[in-house]
């Protein structure tokens, strides 16, 4: 695990327009990841992705207040029928919507690709994290940096088959 220094973390990223540009950034990727049966939206192409991009999918929970679904596009690790997403939200001092949301209502459905798969979500043990962690950071390196940015234990989210 990377140093925490939530301090290092640019100032500039927790400004309202970058906020409003992440939100339609996600509403954009989301669109054209339904349109598309994920051909468009399907890697992320940004920070240690760049060159070597991971796979998105798109999570839909339903809200917590609002009672509707709610769909975010994530970077996951696939073990056959299980999916492993993370709710680092670029290291921000809160657990994103998302996240609040499933543990809510377990109930998710992850869209990959075409597929659509009815799973049951959980929070990864501490035992699981660690284990996954590692995993998780060789597909997408940015998730230490993100660790090391805020003082809250990033969430591993397992979803299984219901």
């Amino acid at each position: 695990m990377p140093v925490m220094d939530p301090n290092a973390r640019p100032k500039q990223l927790g400004s309202p327009v970058v906020a409003s540009l992440i939100k339609v950034g996600s509403r954009l990727n989301t669109k054209l990841y339904q349109v598309t049966g994920g051909r468009l939206g399907s890697k992320w192409r940004v920070g240690a992705g760049f060159r070597n991009p991971p796979p998105v999918c798109l999570l839909t929970t339903i809200g917590r207040k609002s009672g509707e679904p709610r769909t975010a596009p994530l970077l996951y690790l696939r073990n056959g029928d299980t999916f492993v997403v993370v709710a680092s939200q670029g290291g921000l001092p809160k657990n994103p919507a998302w996240y609040l949301n499933l543990v809510a209502n377990p109930d998710v459905t992850i869209q990959a690709g075409k597929e659509k798969h009815e799973l049951r979500a959980r929070t990864a043990t501490d035992a699981e994290r660690d284990e996954l962690w590692t995993q998780l950071v060789d597909l997408y390196a940015d998730f230490d940096t993100y660790a090391a940015w805020t003082d809250r234990t990033i969430p591993v989210v397992i979803c299984e088959p219901r």
